[in-house]
């Protein structure tokens, strides 16, 4: 599987065009994980958005009485988006379930995009805002009752 096609694949890129593809493939490093291995483990540092073209990744947490499932992911599934806009710290882990193959877009090579081909990467960023904004609203009620508890 090539980058142009994982990235076709993934949701988030839906509205691109395939010049806008291949403008975000020329940036993705392609990697490999073995069944089992870890993508990444909770409160790394986040500076890459990472597209399944692949196999599975399984996300968890850390609670107090060990991993916590968070759900899994697929093909054209994606992770870490809002790190393209603010490196931070990873929210939880990922780790391959079957033999992965995903697409990295570093965010160091996101930014030098932007000065060359500015109309793609403000298309990512809105799509990426369009997206979390939609994962709020889905889980308001979730937030409304962590705020009450505050």
């Amino acid at each position: 599987m090539t980058a142009a096609e994982a990235l076709r694949a993934c949701g988030l890129l839906s509205g691109f065009t395939d010049t806008g593809i291949q403008i975000l493939a020329g940036i993705c490093t392609s990697r490999s994980y073995p069944a089992g291995a870890l993508l990444f483990a909770e409160s790394m540092m986040s500076d890459s958005m990472i597209i399944v073209g692949e196999g599975h990744v399984a996300l968890s947490t850390k609670g107090e009485r060990g991993d916590l499932p968070l759900g899994e992911l697929g093909p054209g599934d994606w992770l870490g988006e809002l790190s393209l806009i603010n490196p931070g710290q990873r929210m939880c882990s990922a780790s391959a379930t079957a033999p992965v193959t995903a697409f990295e877009i570093r965010q160091a090579d996101f930014q030098k995009l932007v000065a060359t081909k500015p109309q793609a990467c403000m298309k990512l960023m809105m799509a990426i805002c369009t997206q979390f904004g939609m994962k709020v609203m889905a889980n308001k009620d979730a937030l409304r009752s962590l705020v009450a508890r505050g």
